[in-house]
């Protein structure tokens, strides 16, 4: 199966950046489509961005304008760079990959917080 591994949370003030990492790996990988989600305590699991095998991306409406997602398929990787940051981006952000057989793998999470 597909492994996702996730990098780049932490802890960053208002306005602030923060650049999300997400490696995968495994003979099953094939770039059809990866993406972001994030959970928050007490919120609804929100999909935030997503990238196609052709480079097309889309967003949340909360996010259009700040985050920006990216892809290194050499790397076999995708990126979230997340600028202007506001308390409510505090989350768990969660990698996804699309499968080839219709199903999506997932990387374990990695914590942002934005905090003054």
């Amino acid at each position: 199966q597909v492994q996702l591994v996730e990098s780049g949370g932490g802890l960053v003030q208002p306005g602030g950046s923060l650049r999300l990492s997400c490696a995968a790996s495994g003979s099953a990988f094939r770039f059809v489509g990866m993406g972001w989600y994030r959970r928050a305590p007490g919120k609804q699991r929100e999909l935030v961005a997503a990238i196609t095998s052709g480079n097309t991306t889309t967003y949340s409406y909360s996010v259009k304008g700040r985050f920006t997602i990216s892809r290194d398929v050499a790397l076999k990787s995708v990126y979230l760079q997340m600028n202007s940051l506001k308390p409510e981006d505090t989350a768990v952000y969660y990698c996804y990959s699309e499968g080839t057989l219709g199903g999506r793998d997932w990387g374990q999470g990695t914590q942002v917080t934005v905090s003054s």
